[in-house]
């Protein structure tokens, strides 16, 4: 059940999650789901101090068109528990995703990730740790830019002790993406913070999440390692405004997987599926409706 704040307007906490899973180490992880169980599966994986709800729109979107969409918070983010050893390797989330993938049995399911939860789609597919049918990824290559992820970091540093209200966190939102009028919506924020004992607003995640280390010539080598490995049906969306993606990782990604088809999604930043959910959707659906008609052609012949 959601309850008010002391102010009134914004909700404490988010609403209980439909799902719960627990992974391979114990962590209690939280999700949501949309549409027909028996539909084909698919697994939204939000970005770094993101939760399950950044995917609601494209949920519901995907539920109506008859998928099986599933969206579930990382460990350390949202619902789920916060690792009690401080782990958030890569290697742990690709575990809790396995674990999840696992629930739909021997059906294949879709991949959609962004940022972190790209990450971690493309390594348990290029590493071999799950068979999908199909890979988004939404503003995640093997290069990142160095400076757009300290800025980044910095903006999820802020403020260890909590905001006054929600509207300091608005601004905090607003200084780093000046742009983006959605990404301080009311509706956004509430499912964004936690109210916490001492009445300040806290970022919804762990914050032990970040004092995890990243290498990230490491992190080229097994990224691009993992790219040129992909068989599989592939997406890759870019926020045009992404201070993190450039258009150069783009390339790069691209000579690395070349079968890969390759959006750009205008007036949007890193934080493209909540700045323009509109175009994003729309995006995403139609290569996941193609690719669910082109798994299906053969069984249809099949039976003819």
């Amino acid at each position: 059940m959601m309850t008010l704040s002391k102010a009134g307007t914004y909700p404490s906490r988010t609403p209980d999650p439909m799902h719960t899973w627990k992974s391979a180490d114990g962590v209690r992880l939280a999700g949501d789901s949309w549409g027909d169980p028996d539909g084909t599966p698919v697994i939204l994986l939000h970005g770094s101090g993101q939760t399950r709800h950044a995917w609601s729109g494209t949920g519901r979107a995907l539920g109506a068109a008859g998928f099986y969409a599933v969206a579930f918070d990382a460990r350390g983010h949202g619902d789920s528990d916060w690792s009690p050893t401080g782990n958030y390797s890569q290697g742990v989330m690709v575990r809790d995703l396995e674990g999840i993938a696992a629930t739909f049995g021997n059906r294949r399911p879709m991949l959609v990730g962004a940022g972190l939860g790209g990450g971690t789609s493309l390594l348990a597919v290029g590493e071999g740790y799950l068979n999908a049918s199909a890979l988004v990824l939404v503003n995640i290559a093997p290069s990142i830019e160095p400076v757009g992820v300290s800025r980044l970091q910095s903006f999820m540093r802020q403020q260890p002790d909590g905001f006054q209200s929600p509207d300091e966190a608005a601004d905090a939102i607003r200084h780093y993406r000046p742009h983006s009028a959605r990404a301080f919506a009311p509706e956004v924020l509430t499912r964004s913070l936690r109210c916490g004992d001492d009445g300040k607003y806290h970022w919804h995640w762990d914050p032990h999440f970040l004092a995890w280390p990243r290498d990230l010539e490491r992190r080229h080598t097994r990224f691009s390692a993992s790219a040129r490995k992909l068989k599989l049906p592939t997406l890759l969306i870019r926020g045009e405004g992404s201070e993190i993606v450039t258009k150069a990782s783009v390339d790069e990604f691209l000579r690395l997987c070349p079968h890969a088809e390759y959006v750009d999604i205008q007036d949007a930043g890193h934080m493209v599926a909540g700045e323009r959910n509109d175009a994003f959707g729309k995006a995403v659906l139609r290569f996941l409706t193609h690719q669910a008609e082109a798994d299906q052609a053969p069984q249809r012949r099949a039976v003819a």
